[in-house]
């Protein structure tokens, strides 16, 4: 067997056990449209926030209306609901087209690996909006959806865990900060999932 072969040879047994071991039907299109629905869901918190006065008045205007607060966590169960919906739906049509299983070993693990992040950071949240720790809520999403996708990390693209990382950062960052909670979570929920969905798509879809 010529040189070239065993390469090839090789290469394919490595691809074969990290398609085994790793989920990699994430779509791009999927990042992308999550922002967008994030970007939409700010726009409709903006209105419901902002109705009274002339523009974000930052850091001056906080929130301490408990309906208010619930109509926004509303905004943001629709944003995740469907993100969620959206990304289940690309990942099964690409894995598809790729003829493989979605639901296997990699993604089993990845599913894992984020569940105890996002339950936790959902549990904690849900006490300090029963506390009326509101200026909390934001720096929390960022914080423990970071740490859930660097978790999951392990188990898909490596170019999530950067968008972690991103996300813990805007995170602590929130947290410093007072006052800026929507601002943060667009760019975080929004921006960066656009600027991530587009990455993914022209480096894994194409």
């Amino acid at each position: 067997m010529k040189e070239e072969d065993v390469y090839s040879e090789l290469s394919a047994i490595r691809n074969l056990m990290e398609r085994s071991a790793k989920f990699i039907s994430l779509s791009g299109l999927s990042g992308i449209l999550a922002g967008t629905y994030a970007l939409a869901g700010g726009w409709l918190a903006y209105r419901l926030v902002y109705r009274e006065s002339g523009g974000i008045q930052v850091r001056e205007y906080y929130l301490s209306d408990p309906l208010l607060w619930k109509q926004l966590a509303l905004i943001a169960a629709g944003v995740l609901a469907l993100s969620l919906a959206t990304g289940v739906w690309l990942s099964v049509r690409k894995a598809r087209k790729q003829q493989e299983d979605c639901w296997n070993a990699g993604s089993k693990r990845l599913l894992a690996s984020l569940t105890v992040p996002l339950l936790s950071g959902g549990l904690f949240i849900l006490i300090m909006l029963l506390r009326g720790q509101y200026g909390i809520i934001v720096p929390a999403c960022l914080l423990f959806y970071g740490l859930a996708l660097v978790s999951g990390s392990q188990y898909t693209f490596s170019d999530v865990k950067w968008l972690g990382f991103c996300e813990i950062f805007l995170g602590l960052l929130a947290a410093l900060v007072p006052g800026y909670g929507l601002i943060f979570w667009i760019t975080g929920f929004g921006l960066l999932h656009i600027i991530y969905g587009i990455v993914m798509h022209f480096k894994y879809d194409r």
